[in-house]
């Protein structure tokens, strides 16, 4: 078993195309889990993830924060603390913070 608090992960930017997005690989290769990664990302104020495609699924859930989820049809879905969100595989997306604090969601991806 392996525990851990998230302030002691290390905080690296999101991805190419991300603007004040971060991740935080909470159960990532280290942990070597045999199916998924587990991950929080942290959204600044005016910030957003890449706007981008892969062939796997994200689950998210919201912990604090106001935001987008933004699909391929540049549709904006607005999300917030409590919001559950499913991205199937190889459909185009992006997180936006629309709001004035910190927009927080763990994502869980397949390995």
């Amino acid at each position: 078993m392996i525990i851990k608090d998230f302030k002691d992960v290390e905080r690296v930017i999101a991805g190419e195309g991300a603007e004040k997005a971060y991740l935080r690989w909470l159960i990532g290769e280290e942990e070597n889990p045999p199916n998924f990664y587990l991950r929080l990302v942290e959204i600044e104020p005016g910030g957003h993830s890449p706007y981008h495609q892969h062939n796997y699924e994200h689950e998210v859930f919201v912990l604090e924060g106001e935001g987008v989820a933004v699909d391929e049809e540049n549709k904006e879905y607005p999300i917030s603390k409590g919001k559950a969100v499913f991205v199937p595989p190889s459909v185009k997306h992006q997180f936006k913070n629309t709001g004035k604090g910190v927009l927080s969601f763990i994502c869980i991806i397949p390995k």
